[in-house]
């Protein structure tokens, strides 16, 4: 038998795929050739965004032309008195003769003469005595009648005014009888003044009081 020419093809020759074995039972079924596996799905897509309304940017705030409103101060602590203004008492005199119609008429207050201050007066009382020794005698009585609650209800004895009886220096008696009255009340010493014998009150107070002129705030 004669054989004829041989025929050459160019390009790849497909091999043929060999015969599929049977499984052996109780082993998993082979898994199919690359080629034959499905391909993978296409990820999924996300929805399209819904187009957002448009709208203007807001305009900027202009600066008002009218002034802010304030708020009310907040109300402060209220005023002290004034440290200069005058107080006002009651002049009462230990005894007779003690020169309360003098003193309120130089440093100012109100003139009781030797009753308590009424009702309408000043309950700050300036008890007024002389330096002698009656006069003595009778302002450390008045002095303790405050202490032991025998002066009217309401009165409040502020300080104790001596006026000097005479020129000059007190005698030591009478000095040391001063002394326990300070140790006790306040004490303002008003000096010897001629003038005042003769009814000149019209004049400054006179030197030395400079306390009394405070107390009082009597500026002349």
């Amino acid at each position: 038998m004669r054989q004829g020419p041989e025929i050459w093809i160019r390009g790849p020759v497909a091999v043929p795929e060999p015969p599929a074995t049977p499984p052996t039972p109780g082993q998993p079924a082979p898994a199919p050739p690359a080629s034959r596996q499905p391909a993978p799905a296409p990820p999924a897509s996300r929805p399209p965004t819904p187009a957002q309304p448009y709208s203007e940017p807001p305009t900027p705030a202009q600066p008002s032309s009218e002034p802010p409103a304030s708020e009310p101060p907040a109300p402060g602590p209220p005023r002290a008195p004034s440290p200069t203004a005058p107080r006002r008492f009651s002049w009462v005199g230990a005894h007779g003769g003690a020169g309360v119609s003098t003193l309120a008429a130089v440093y100012g207050g109100q003139d009781c003469g030797r009753g308590w201050p009424g009702p309408g007066d000043p309950s700050s009382v300036l008890l007024v005595a002389r330096t002698h020794a009656a006069g003595l005698t009778a302002v450390h009585r008045a002095v303790a009648a405050f202490r032991h609650g025998q002066a009217p209800a309401g009165l409040d004895l502020d300080s104790v005014v001596l006026v000097a009886d005479a020129p000059g220096r007190l005698p030591r008696p009478l000095a040391q009888r001063v002394k326990l009255l300070e140790a006790a009340v306040d004490v303002h010493r008003v000096p010897w003044v001629p003038a005042w014998r003769l009814g000149d009150t019209d004049g400054s107070p006179p030197r030395g009081t400079g306390s009394l002129v405070r107390l009082t705030g009597r500026v002349r």
